[in-house]
């Protein structure tokens, strides 16, 4: 049986799991730059290790209520092809490892998500964790509009 990490986020009170080979770095909240005519669910740009990258809001991409930024709040970066972009989540509180045992398939809808963006659904103890694929959450006309703000 295959096993896997996940960093475990928190988006309003669901949590969710990506692949932890996915994710460059976990980083403390920091303010962004708007950018005019960016899609609704982008904050905006902010200044990363030297790059200026894109982020988004999941709470907006998932249509769930925002939350107030404080002290828990995160920006989980990834790289996105050969670019980099952050999500602001809640919290990311902790990585786990789940068998394939421990993970079913995707229902078609699951907590508001549209399904396509969700790879299962891990088991652990009484938690249930909705696993999401980040490079699925944009379509292919929304990754090069982000992908064209990037310097």
């Amino acid at each position: 049986m295959a096993e896997k990490q996940y960093v475990v986020f928190k988006i309003g009170n669901e949590e969710y799991g990506i692949d932890i080979m996915n994710v460059k770095e976990i980083g403390p909240y920091q303010k962004s730059v708007k950018v005019p005519n960016a899609p609704v669910f982008v904050e905006g740009i902010i200044n990363y290790r030297g790059n200026v990258i894109p982020i988004i809001s999941l709470h907006k991409r998932f249509n769930i209520e925002q939350k107030e930024i404080d002290s828990n709040t995160r920006i989980i970066v990834i790289n996105l092809k050969d670019k980099q972009i952050g999500f602001i989540v809640d919290e990311a509180s902790q990585t786990i490892r789940l068998d394939d045992k421990d993970v079913d398939p995707a229902p078609d809808i699951v907590a508001g998500v549209d399904s396509k963006y969700i790879t299962g659904v891990g088991k652990l103890d009484e938690r249930l964790i909705i696993l999401v694929d980040l490079e699925k959450i944009l379509t292919e006309e929304e990754k090069q509009k982000i992908e064209s703000m990037q310097v």
